[in-house]
């Protein structure tokens, strides 16, 4: 079970209406749940692993200034801004300063993207949330001097209009109600919404935020629990506490089980468990309990759970935020043995690390063939690892 400790400071902090910090956990420590735990974690944290943390850092960095990045400041620009804005996040967050030339270079051409809607996404993008979404995750990350406040306001006022809600005639009974898609009416599912909960979190958007409230509407019917948060067609099909990608039209990754319930899977559990607390979902809540049971259930760092290798790298870093939102140091897995997630995650990214200080998937599914959007989920994972300075 997630220590105890974590569990009584959740109880006492948990819907409090606090103040959200950026991708990168920017607030102050004590507007989390268990922050206090994770923080005298960190402070302690072993010798060994933060060598290897510095070791890792500096060869990714190295790779993504000298090789990654290309005369425009752009990082693999045929996909759009979305891999540019992930690794400028992930220098951000592990401590390099908006000034940085690598990252200077990365905000510059970024800001080339910035619509009159208040939209930041390619032209003719098909992906307006995803892109709005990280890339506004970013510029709060480099808002010194809120030299992007205003940026960053407009972002937040877009990607509320692309949100399912009573303003497009449907409410909190269609199952569509609460999410968002990639763009403007498309199909909601739990990654893009996801996205959307941090992005509006970052911003400034609090628990109680209405669009945060109505993106756990549709979050909840994403879980594989029968609730009177969920009485979809899939609830009760396959009642393990895991989440899948949409409750629309059966689309799933994982595929699905005999009896026709979707399986539930590694990224999205984490994407899950990771937007309900950020909406403020206690730890006696039922969808809690049910989603880290799951998680305890299928631990595992050398594969992204239900899926094997597919989308390795994006699972690492929802993996990471998720259990640092979460406030657990430690993580017992159904067997019972203890994990320390922090120094795991960070033995296993570097084993995975290639000598040009890269990584890759060997598994081209959703691009993380790119060395260039994997080093950036890699870097975000990382900053969750990082001891306190």
């Amino acid at each position: 079970m997630i220590k105890q400790s974590w569990l009584s400071s959740c109880a006492a902090l948990i819907g409090m209406s606090i103040v959200v910090a950026s991708l990168a956990g920017g607030a102050a420590g004590a507007d989390k749940p268990g922050a206090k735990e994770k923080s005298a974690a960190k402070d302690k944290s072993d010798p060994a692993t933060q060598k290897l943390y510095n070791e890792t850092l500096k060869k990714a960095t190295a790779y993504l200034s000298t090789k990654g990045q290309a005369a425009d400041g752009s990082f693999s620009a045929q996909a759009g801004p979305a891999i540019t804005a992930i690794v400028a996040a992930g220098l951000l967050d592990n401590g390099r300063a908006a000034g940085d030339p690598t990252v200077a270079k990365a905000l510059k051409y970024l800001e080339g993207f910035v619509r009159s809607d208040g939209g930041i996404y390619a032209e003719g993008s098909r992906i307006k949330n995803y892109e709005t979404c990280v890339a506004l995750l970013t510029f709060k990350s480099a808002n010194k001097g809120d030299r992007y406040d205003k940026l960053i306001k407009n972002a937040d006022a877009f990607i509320r209009g692309l949100q399912v809600d009573g303003a497009d005639g449907r409410d909190p009974s269609n199952v569509e109600f609460g999410g968002v898609g990639y763009g403007n009416a498309t199909r909601p599912d739990l990654s893009n919404t996801s996205f959307l909960v941090e992005a509006l979190k970052a911003s400034g958007g609090k628990q109680d935020d209405e669009a945060i409230q109505n993106a756990l509407v549709f979050i909840s019917r994403c879980q594989n629990l029968e609730t009177e948060h969920n009485t979809t067609q899939f609830a009760a099909k396959n009642p393990d506490g895991g989440f899948y990608y949409t409750p629309i039209g059966g689309e799933n990754p994982a595929d699905k089980t005999p009896e026709g319930g979707l399986r539930s899977y590694g990224s999205m559990t984490y994407a899950g468990l990771k937007s309900m607390i950020f909406a403020g979902v206690g730890p006696d809540d039922p969808r809690v309990k049910a989603a880290t049971k799951w998680i305890q259930k299928n631990y595992d760092l050398e594969n992204n759970p239900g899926l094997g290798s597919a989308g390795l790298y994006y699972y690492y870093q929802l993996f990471a935020k998720a259990l640092d939102a979460l406030g657990a140091d430690t993580l017992e897995d159904a067997d019972g043995k203890e994990h320390n997630w922090r120094s795991e995650l960070v033995a296993e990214l570097a084993k995975r690390q290639k000598s040009d200080g890269s990584w890759v998937n060997d598994n081209k599914q959703w691009l993380e063939s790119d060395p260039n959007l994997v080093t950036g989920f890699a870097l975000l994972a990382l900053s969750h690892c990082q001891a306190k300075k």
